[in-house]
């Protein structure tokens, strides 16, 4: 089984692509793959590091704006889409699947036109450009929720998840709380805002810090590495509170979720994937600066079945925060219905189910 993936621009992309591969290799150990990406992406050096074989095209994405630069974008696609096709044919794939990104639009057209069987996977709520425009010509539209559906032909639609969650499950929780320093007696409570943190989560985290002290759960604070060296300025001026762990980044995420019993985090479809396959409750503060706004979307997808508070980052105060924090771990019986929540919207299995969509392609 051969197999080309393409996806880059941001991890939340590139991530579920590797998690998938990962998963493949165990599934069928013979698989091969060619991930095809930009030189200029993040993707780059991601997957070379993973040891996977690894090609190149020259695409931008389109503006939303009318602009002379969508001009130049139409000629390198054409060019990207040439250029994908030698790669295709030298390759000889069984399967050609897209993980988002603008990158993905030539690869996942070129091997549609050739007449390989051809998957995308949308990981948001609301689909980029590159998945619209793409899910004209693809065989499959895989998606990781409900509420996607609407914006591709039905047809094709399969509710498949996220394969990141395959990646959390069966994880050590306690080894996870050991490495971080968490009491294994305590309930806890994971604050991050990404691998560079969020400037508010960081705000109102501090400027409920005085409280803190005082709860009877603990904290593990994720500042973000760019934000550590000043937030660990701010804290020494009103003291570090017992309760509180702080760090700037966490290498062993999987196994710190693992490990707690409620997250705040921002709504990236990654976060999500991981928080339901785990069954974790959360307070989600999704950033307003992202396109078409999708993480709100995310998010509520999430409340409206019970599974995490929406707290918009403009409503969002140290007080608040802690409000919210109390209201689900000090009340036992709503903490435990929002893990029961939470857990019926994860599919562990993701990766497992978007395998079989491809090999049911071929």
């Amino acid at each position: 089984m051969k197999i080309v993936v393409s996806g880059g621009g941001t991890g939340g992309h590139i991530y579920p692509a590797l998690a998938l591969i990962k998963e493949i290799k165990k599934l069928n150990p013979s698989a091969e793959f060619l991930y095809v990406g930009t030189e200029k992406g993040l993707e780059s050096g991601i997957v070379v590091r993973e040891g996977i074989p690894f090609k190149t095209i020259h695409i931008t994405g389109f503006k939303r704006k009318i602009s002379i630069d969508n001009i130049k974008t139409i000629a390198r696609f054409i060019k990207g889409v040439n250029h994908s096709k030698k790669i295709i044919k030298d390759f000889k794939p069984d399967v050609v699947i897209g993980t988002g990104g603008y990158v993905c639009g030539p690869v996942v057209y070129a091997a549609s036109k050739l007449h390989i069987p051809t998957i995308i996977h949308e990981q948001n709520s609301i689909p980029g450009l590159t998945n619209k425009f793409l899910s004209r010509y693809v065989d499959k539209v895989a998606i990781c929720f409900e509420e996607a559906k609407t914006f591709f032909p039905k047809e094709k639609v399969i509710l498949t998840g996220n394969p990141r969650a395959s990646e959390v499950i069966g994880k050590d929780g306690r080894a996870g709380r050991d490495s971080v320093g968490l009491n294994n007696s305590q309930k806890s409570v994971l604050i991050v805002g990404g691998s560079r943190g969020a400037r508010p989560l960081n705000d109102a985290f501090l400027h409920a810090l005085p409280e803190v002290k005082e709860k009877d759960y603990q904290f593990l604070y994720v500042t973000g590495e760019v934000h550590y060296e000043n937030v660990l300025k701010q804290v020494k001026a009103v003291g570090n509170p017992d309760n509180v762990i702080i760090k700037p980044f966490i290498h062993n995420m999987p196994e710190v979720l693992a490990g707690v019993d409620l997250v705040v985090a921002r709504a990236g479809a990654t976060t999500l994937a991981e928080l339901t396959a785990l069954g974790l409750p959360s307070i989600l503060v999704p950033s307003p600066y992202v396109t078409n706004n999708h993480q709100e979307k995310n998010a509520r997808s999430l409340s409206d079945k019970g599974a995490a508070i929406l707290r918009l980052e403009k409503d969002l105060t140290g007080p608040q925060l802690l409000k919210d924090i109390d209201s689900i771990l000090l009340n036992q019986i709503k903490l435990e219905e929002m893990k029961k929540a939470s857990s019926q919207i994860g599919i562990p299995d993701a990766a497992r189910r978007l395998y079989n969509v491809m090999k049911d392609l071929m």
